[in-house]
C-alpha cells in the first residue's frame, strides 16, 4: 500500500490537487491541507451534520467520506457557497432570521440547505431535509423559516 496518494478534485470552483494518506477523511483533507475550516469536526461518525459538504452537489457527512473517493470530483464547502463577495440567498436568510446562533452547525446547514434550494421542491418538506444538522441553539424553528423564505424570493425571481 502507498504511503501517499494524489487526490485532484474541483474544491469550491477551484482544481486542486493533494498529496495525502490514502486513508485520510475528506473533512480533514478540507479542513488541515486545504486551510477550508467551515465544515466542523462534531461527532465523527455522520450524525450531527457539522461536517457537512456537497460531493458533486448532494450534501454528505465529510468524517465518513474516505478523501481518495472524491478524487475526480466536485466539492463544495460552505466558503464555497457565496459567489463574488456575496452570501448564497440561504446564509443572507439565515442572517435576517435569526438561525444563527454560537455558529458550530451553521456551516453544515447552509449548504444542505443550499443543496436543498438546488434540488427544489415542497417547503413543506424543508424540516425534514434538514433533520440531519443537529443544532443546540437555535430549536430550528429560525432555520426552517430562513430556508422557506429563501425558497420563495427563489421561486419569484424565477422565470415564469
Amino acid at each position: 500500500m502507498a504511503d501517499r496518494i494524489t487526490i485532484t478534485l474541483t474544491l469550491n470552483g477551484e482544481r486542486r490537487s493533494f498529496e495525502t494518506a490514502p486513508g485520510r477523511r475528506l473533512l480533514d483533507l478540507v479542513r488541515d491541507d486545504a486551510g477550508l475550516v467551515g465544515a466542523k469536526e462534531g461527532c465523527g461518525a455522520g450524525e450531527c451534520g457539522a461536517c457537512t459538504v456537497l460531493l458533486d452537489g448532494a450534501p454528505v457527512a465529510s468524517c465518513l467520506v474516505l478523501a481518495a473517493s472524491a478524487d475526480g470530483h466536485e466539492v463544495v464547502t460552505v466558503e464555497g457557497l457565496g459567489r463574488a463577495g456575496a452570501l448564497h440567498p440561504f446564509q443572507e436568510t439565515l442572517v435576517t432570521h435569526g438561525g444563527v446562533q454560537c455558529g458550530f452547525c451553521t456551516p453544515g446547514i447552509a449548504v444542505t440547505g443550499a443543496a436543498v434550494l438546488a434540488r427544489g421542491g415542497d417547503a413543506a418538506d424543508h424540516a425534514r431535509l434538514l433533520a440531519g444538522n443537529l443544532c443546540r441553539c437555535t430549536g430550528y424553528a429560525k432555520v426552517v423559516e430562513a430556508l422557506d423564505d429563501a425558497a420563495a424570493k427563489e421561486a419569484a425571481d424565477a422565470p415564469a
